[in-house]
C-alpha cells in the first residue's frame, strides 16, 4: 500500500468488534493508517497482536486481521481507547485519551464484558488518570468490568518479548476462564509486571 493510500486513512473509523456480554474485550489505543486503510484492527504488519494471541491460548490458530469478527466466537471483541487513526499513537492529544476513556466506560457499561483489557499502559494511565498503573490486573472496575492492562503489542515494543507478551495476555485468559477478580490475580507472579511501556505509535 502506497505512502499516499495511507496517508489519505488518516481520521477514518475503524469498526467495533463487539458484542454484549463478551470474555475479554481488547482495547487499542487508537488505529493506525493501515488498520484505517483496510478497516481492520492490527492490520499494520509487524504488530504482534494476532501472533500474541495465539500463543497466549486465546484463539486455536493465528487470525489474519480481516477474520477479526471470528472473535466474537470465542468470546472476544476489540475496540479502541481513541478511534482516530494516526500514524503515531504519540500524534492523540491528552484530552483525545480522557475524552475516549469516558467513552469508552460507556461502551463498557452498554456491553457488560467480563474483563477490558487495555492493550498499552501509558494510554490506561493517561486515559483514567491512574498514573501510577502497571501492567497487569488493576483495583478499579471500568463500566462494571474488571481491568487487565497488557503490553502494547507494537513492534517498536522491544521491552516486551513475544514470549513475555504472550505468557502476560495468558494470565488474562485464565483469569477470565476461572472468573477471577483483580484482587486474586494481583498476588500471582508474572513475567516482567511493571515493566514501563507505553504506545509509540498507531497500529
Amino acid at each position: 500500500m502506497s505512502r499516499e493510500e495511507l496517508e489519505a486513512a488518516r481520521g477514518r473509523l475503524v469498526p467495533d468488534v463487539t458484542a454484549e456480554g463478551l470474555r475479554v474485550l481488547f482495547c487499542g489505543i487508537n488505529p493506525g493508517l493501515m488498520s484505517a486503510a483496510t478497516g481492520h484492527h492490527f492490520a499494520r504488519p509487524g504488530n504482534r497482536f494476532w501472533p500474541v494471541l495465539h500463543a497466549s491460548g486465546f484463539t486455536p490458530r493465528v487470525l489474519r486481521p480481516d477474520e477479526e469478527r471470528e472473535l466474537l466466537t470465542y468470546g472476544l471483541g476489540i475496540t479502541n481507547v481513541v478511534q482516530r487513526a494516526s500514524a503515531r499513537a504519540d500524534e492523540l492529544s491528552d484530552e483525545e485519551y480522557r475524552e475516549g476513556g469516558r467513552q469508552l466506560a460507556e461502551k463498557v457499561t452498554r456491553l457488560r464484558p467480563l474483563w477490558l483489557a487495555v492493550v498499552g499502559v501509558t494510554a490506561y494511565r493517561t486515559a483514567f488518570g491512574e498514573r501510577a498503573a502497571r501492567i497487569g490486573p488493576q483495583e478499579r472496575l471500568i463500566g462494571g468490568a474488571r481491568v487487565w492492562v497488557l503490553p502494547n503489542p507494537s513492534g517498536l515494543n522491544a521491552h516486551w518479548t513475544p514470549q513475555a507478551m504472550a505468557e502476560e495476555y495468558a494470565r488474562l485468559r485464565e483469569a477470565a476462564a476461572a472468573g477471577q477478580g483483580p484482587a486474586a490475580e494481583a498476588s500471582r507472579p508474572g513475567p516482567e509486571r511493571g515493566r514501563r511501556t507505553g504506545p509509540r505509535e498507531g497500529r
